[in-house]
């Protein structure tokens, strides 16, 4: 069996040849010991899996050698889980921590090498008040260092933590994708949601890694009808797989769970109506482009300007021509080069080569459009390299929200040497062509490197404005399209390989040519710029990096941390990591010296150049609120454990008896869930085998005087908690 890797947006199978692959993947166990008979042989039950067209299985336990030899003799890949308490405060108790660690260091060294297994979850679903309690900042970092330390040991392996909305800010940065447990039991309300997942993970696949439902409190025939749709939506929007939760109806947790069945097969191992469904579907999905093929597409025409750009050319046009979409034409127009870049064109007998003296780069796309015979025109760079399947997204973007322009990502590729380590550096810096949504679909600005624009709407506003040269034409055209009332859309499957500046020198240079071109941008748009500033988006700024919190983000957790779907609002997304094997001190340096530099000299261009026009830029009013906080003295902050036998005991009847007592719910306050005067507090709740852990934190105000207020203490302890 062949490895997995990361394709783009997609997953692909390693070696040279190796086709992209939609994961269709599917739960195994835990189960109970001794198994049941329905799920007695691993070597039965994965080969009829095979059988139905999945090709990989997920665990929530390390594998055993034996299990492994069977799923490779069935051709499934294996996604291994690090089964450890984190439901726990791994924080402040370090021991389990400790033990996942060392559990994931032992398991690599036995099993990590076995061609079945293709990637690893360090944890799954990390409860939300738990997070809360540790600190989001540290937990992440755990994360994160549970998948550098799994990285270190199998590079070619796939690392991933298992989130759901709930925790949708806690996404590592350096995971290999993005893998998100999605129930929604409604086909709008899940078809709605996965773009933004896309958004969520930046420039990494995205994996629905559990969906299912549960029969006992659904039907049969919902839950066949929720696969069948699950599976299409998720093709639809680009998803890099999808996993059915769970195989089979029998499940452990620390008890036979009899009280549900997600299961394809009950639990005498009969199928339900939705493997017979999967069994007609699966096997049809070669890919992630299935079933997007748009009958009667518009036509596209390519255009890829460039100025003596000829040792570039080559490696795009090959991706150009070999795209899979057929209705397109490619356009190159040299704009005054005078390097061989006719010698590179004359390979690709089907590009059109249009010549034009050096006029710019807006009035040779200009020039491209007015030659191109297609309806729509796709702008890319000749330094970026579209991907296969890059105008059959972009012709389902159109059809689906019918969009008058659109984009997608740019994305990096990781150098193929170590030497490349300024190219690696740069890819991780601050201020690379980025798109601006102003929602999970709906588009502010699309970079050029990546912008389709119908022609008509092209035309109707004039096209390129010609006083943009080098840059900020895309910045301009985008902003005029819609002030025109034009509606530009982002499609996150569409991406396009942008290789970034080989050395730092070069990336300075043109850091300071976007600070010129902004300064051109800040005398036809000064009401969108700041005098002395960089332009007043509205939307979020997305730099390539999954959507991480950081300690300035602002996290909307719902009355009391309570709230289903808790996201995470920035202004921008973190910029991409340092890639694997450039995450040394020697790349880190660098990479901090253009963090420094960047902003400054950008500035510095938009200063120079702007002086002529300077007067012409309005002072924006900028309105700081400030939150005046009228608080008594504070002592420390008091924590308690308590501890019920009552294992059907909810974090949510606490809070609710809490309230009874007069205390107030807190609305998205990432520290407490009630406040009573001065005194706030914290709950989360640890299950175990025997019962239920309830932690207590309490910020100690003038009415408590350094102890918990008696009202709560009575409150808990009418819960049937005792002190521990």
């Amino acid at each position: 069996m062949k490895r997995l890797q990361v394709d783009g947006k997609f997953f692909r199978s390693s070696g040279d040849g190796g086709e992209r692959v939609f994961l269709k993947m599917v739960t195994y166990g835990p189960f109970p010991d001794p198994r049941p008979d329905a799920v007695a042989d691993d070597s039965v039950e994965l080969m009829r899996i095979a059988s139905v067209g999945f090709n990989a299985v997920r665990l929530y336990d390390v594998p055993s050698r034996e299990f492994l030899d069977a799923a490779q003799d069935a051709g499934l890949w294996v996604f291994a889980g690090l089964k450890w308490q984190s439901w726990c405060d791994f924080i402040s108790n370090p021991s389990a921590y400790s033990a996942a660690r060392v559990d994931l260091a032992e398991g690599l060294d036995m099993w990590g090498g076995h061609p079945a297994l293709a990637g690893v979850f360090v944890a799954n679903e990390i409860p939300a008040d738990m997070v809360r309690w540790m600190g989001v900042q540290k937990v992440r970092a755990a994360i994160e260092e549970l998948i550098s330390m799994g990285k270190k040991r199998r590079p070619d392996l796939l690392f991933a933590y298992a989130s759901f909305p709930t925790t949708e800010f806690l996404e590592p940065d350096n995971a290999d994708f993005t893998a998100m447990n999605v129930f929604l039991e409604e086909r709008e309300k899940f078809s709605a949601y996965l773009p933004r997942l896309h958004n969520v993970a930046g420039d990494r696949p995205v994996l629905i890694s559990e969906f299912g439902l549960d029969t006992q409190r659904g039907s049969e025939i919902g839950q066949r009808d929720a696969f069948e749709w699950c599976v299409q939506e998720s093709l639809l929007a680009g998803m890099a797989g999808v996993t059915a939760y769970a195989w089979s109806d029998w499940w452990y947790q620390d008890r036979v769970m009899d009280d549900w069945s997600f299961g394809l097969t009950d639990r005498n191992g009969r199928p339900k109506p939705a493997l017979d469904a999967l069994t007609r579907i699966l096997p049809e999905i070669r890919s992630p482009e299935h079933g997007l093929e748009v009958a009667d597409g518009p036509m596209f025409s390519v255009v890829v300007c460039t100025h003596n750009g000829a040792h570039r050319m080559d490696a795009c046009l090959r991706a150009a021509c070999a795209m899979i979409y057929t209705n397109y034409e490619v356009i190159v127009v040299d704009d005054g080069s005078d390097d061989d870049l006719a010698a590179v064109a004359e390979n690709y007998p089907e590009v059109r080569l249009l010549r034009t003296e050096h006029v710019g780069l807006s009035a040779a796309r200009n020039m491209g459009a007015r030659e191109a015979r297609g309806e729509i025109i796709a702008y890319t760079d000749d330094d970026c390299e579209p991907d296969a399947a890059w105008l059959t997204w972009l012709a389902h973007a159109f059809s689906k929200y019918g969009w008058d322009a659109c984009g997608g990502p740019n994305l990096p590729p990781i150098p193929a040497h170590k030497e490349d380590l300024h190219e690696a550096v740069v890819a991780c810096a601050p201020g690379a062509p980025s798109h601006v949504l102003l929602g999970d679909v709906e588009a502010e600005h699309l970079p050029g490197c990546n912008l389709i624009v119908k022609k008509s709407a092209l035309e109707k506003i004039g096209g390129f404005a010609t006083d943009y040269r080098i840059a900020g034409d895309d910045v301009d055209f985008c902003w005029r399209l819609r002030e025109a009332g034009f509606q530009l859309g982002f499609c996150g499957a569409a991406f396009v390989w942008h290789r970034r500046r080989t050395t730092i020198w070069r990336y300075f240079k043109q850091q300071f040519g976007y600070g010129k071109a902004e300064a051109i941008l800040m005398r036809d748009h000064p009401e969108r710029f700041v005098r002395g500033g960089g332009a007043r988006w509205k939307g979020r700024v997305y730099a390539g990096g999954a959507m991480t919190a950081d300690s300035g983000a602002v996290i909307y957790h719902g009355a009391m941390g309570t709230a289903g779907y808790q996201q995470l609002c920035t202004s921008m997304q973190p910029t991409r990591p340092l890639p694997e094997g450039f995450d040394h001190s020697a790349a880190k340096l660098r990479l901090g010296v253009a963090r420094w530099v960047q902003p400054r000299l950008r500035s510095f261009a938009r200063w120079w150049y702007c002086l002529r026009w300077r007067k012409h830029v309005r002072r924006a009013s900028v309105r700081r609120e400030y939150i005046l906080i009228d608080r008594m003295e504070r002592f420390n902050d008091y924590e308690a454990e308590w501890w019920t036998d009552d294992k059907q005991l909810f974090r949510l009847q606490i809070l609710e008896a809490i309230r009874g007592c007069g205390w107030k719910a807190l609305e998205n306050d990432t520290e407490w869930d009630l406040e009573d005067d001065s005194t706030r507090i914290l709950v989360a709740c640890e299950p175990h085998i025997k019962g239920v852990l309830v932690r207590t934190r309490v910020e100690m105000g003038e009415r408590s005087k350094g102890k918990m207020p008696a009202d709560l203490v009575k409150t808990l302890e009418g819960l049937g908690l005792t002190r521990m």
